[in-house]
């Protein structure tokens, strides 16, 4: 399973990137607002971190406006995913930009049907969101399960599930159990998945243990 980080705050992807826990990196305009940076500084700075795809959301909702803040992204750097909401508008511009060799990521994906329709448009990545689902007492699990089940029963449809609105290492274990190719996670999540008590008490315990020794490595 790959981990894209969703964030756009630099120094967070450096240092998860250099642990070697990102395969790509998410952004949208509330997170790039949040860096008080241009759009396009940032972008360019997050693609230069890291090889894989970096998803840049486009602001239009009409189709030649997408298609042109999708064209200007993607220009920004090889690696960029065009981010495109799942609306006919955004799903003929996913066509268009997919058939030019442009990842797309179809994103605010909620329902089976949806995913599919992205699909058909070419996406190289549907973006479901468990945890808004969550939000609203529905199984935002069971709409993976669903679409995986989908996209398995048609080789033809490359699109990757990409898992999103993760809120905690719970959903993103069920996530890799049911086969979704990407997660992309919040970087207190990502570090969330170090933990275990029994971790912090094992190595306590060895290190108390090694200190009555008196010795030392180096």
């Amino acid at each position: 399973m790959k981990f894209f980080v969703d964030t756009a705050e630099v120094r967070e992807i450096r240092s998860l990137a250099e642990a070697g826990f990102v395969d790509g990196v998410t952004t949208n305009p509330s997170l790039i607002a949040k860096s008080g940076r241009p759009m396009a500084e940032v972008i360019r700075e997050i693609c230069s971190i890291t090889p894989g795809p970096v998803s840049a959301e486009v602001t239009a909702t009409e189709y030649e406006p997408i298609l042109a803040e999708g064209r200007y992204l993607r220009d920004l750097a090889p690696n960029v995913a065009v981010k495109v909401p799942l609306t006919e508008a955004g799903l003929r511009a996913c066509r268009t930009l997919s058939g030019e060799g442009t990842m797309v990521n179809v994103t605010l994906c909620f329902s089976p049907a949806q995913a599919l329709l992205a699909a058909k448009a070419g996406a190289t990545f549907i973006s479901p969101f468990v945890g808004r689902l969550d939000d609203i007492a529905t199984d935002g699990m069971r709409l993976i399960e669903d679409i995986v089940k989908i996209y398995r029963n048609y080789p033809h449809l490359k699109t990757e599930v990409l898992v999103a609105s993760i809120r905690h290492p719970g959903h993103l274990v069920a996530a890799a159990k049911l086969g979704a190719e990407v997660a992309t996670l919040p970087p207190a999540v990502i570090r969330q998945l170090l933990q275990h008590p029994l971790t912090d008490r094992g190595l306590e315990a060895f290190l108390a243990d090694w200190r009555k020794t008196g010795q030392s490595i180096l």
